[in-house]
C-alpha cells in the first residue's frame, strides 16, 4: 500500500503540469456552476453548500474512472494476472490501491479547495468533526468503486460507464443543490447513492455547526454508517463474483 501510494505521488509529480490542468478545470467547472445556479451571482452561503458537495464529488471524478483505467491498462500490458498471484486477496490489493488513490486524490482536493476559498472568499469553518463524516463517506465510495472493478474484470472496457456514472453523482447526489430541494422520488434515488448522505451530513456539520452528538441523535450520522458499510460489503461481493466469472471465462488477462 505504501509502495503503491509513493508511486503514485512520484506520478503526480512527474506530470504536475497534468495536475494543475486539472485543478483548473475542475475550478472552472465550479466557478460556471454556480454563477449559473446563483442566477448570474455568487451568493456567500450558497457558495459554501456548493464548495462542500464539490469537494466530495471530486474524491467521486478521480476513484471511480481511476481504478477502471488502472484495471484497463493492466489487462492491456498482460500483468493482472500478476495481480492474483500474490498471496494478499486481490480485492485488497485494490483496496491498497484505492487508498493509494485516495491519497493521491487529496492533493487535487486540497489545491482546488484552496484555490477556491482564495479566490470566491468561500466562507467555510473548519471543524474536526467533520474528518470521521468524510471518512465513512469515503468507505463507501470505495465499496462502489470495487463494484466497477468487477464489471471491469469481466468486460474490460468500462472507462464510458465509469464517465457517466461520475457525471450523474455530480448533479444526483445532491453535490450540486441540496436533495431537500429535489422531487420526493428523486430524493429517495439520490439517497441510495454513494456520497449523498455523506454530503448532507458534512453539511449540517460544518454549515449549520451541528455537533456529531446531534447528527447521531437524528439517525444522519447512523444511516451513513449503515450505508457505507453495505456499499463496502456489497462491493466486495460484487467483485469477487465478477472475478469468479473472468476465471470462469478464462478471460481475466485478455483485453
Amino acid at each position: 500500500m505504501l509502495n503503491e501510494t509513493y508511486k503514485r505521488l512520484l506520478v503526480v509529480w512527474a506530470y504536475k503540469f497534468n495536475v494543475l490542468m486539472q485543478v483548473i478545470l475542475v475550478a472552472i467547472i465550479f466557478i460556471g456552476a454556480s454563477f449559473l445556479l446563483g442566477n448570474g451571482q455568487f451568493h456567500p452561503g450558497q457558495l459554501t453548500t456548493l464548495f462542500i458537495g464539490y469537494i466530495v464529488w471530486l474524491y467521486a471524478r478521480v476513484l471511480i474512472p481511476g481504478i477502471s483505467s488502472d484495471l484497463t491498462d493492466e489487462a492491456q500490458a498482460g500483468t493482472l494476472e500478476q495481480m492474483y498471484m500474490s498471496p494478499a486477496p486481490a480485492e485488497v490489493l485494490l483496496l491498497g490501491r484505492i487508498f493509494a488513490m485516495l491519497i493521491t486524490s487529496t492533493i487535487l482536493v486540497l489545491l482546488t479547495a484552496l484555490g477556491l476559498v482564495l479566490l470566491l472568499h468561500i466562507t467555510l469553518p473548519l471543524r474536526w468533526e467533520s474528518i470521521p463524516v468524510l471518512i465513512l463517506t469515503l468507505i463507501g465510495l470505495c465499496g462502489f468503486t470495487l463494484i466497477l472493478g468487477g464489471a471491469t474484470l469481466v468486460f474490460k472496457q468500462t472507462e464510458s460507464m465509469a464517465d457517466l456514472i461520475q457525471n450523474m453523482l455530480m448533479f444526483l447526489t445532491g453535490s450540486l443543490l441540496p436533495i431537500d430541494r429535489f422531487p420526493v422520488w428523486l430524493a429517495l434515488i439520490a439517497k441510495t447513492l454513494p456520497i449523498t448522505l455523506g454530503i448532507d451530513v458534512l453539511r449540517r456539520i460544518l454549515q449549520n455547526g451541528q455537533s456529531l452528538s446531534s447528527v447521531w441523535n437524528d439517525w444522519s450520522l447512523i444511516w451513513l454508517i449503515i450505508h457505507s458499510s453495505i456499499y463496502l460489503c456489497v462491493g466486495w461481493v460484487i467483485f469477487k463474483w465478477c472475478e469468479k466469472i473472468a476465471k470462469k471465462q478464462g478471460t481475466l488477462s485478455q483485453y
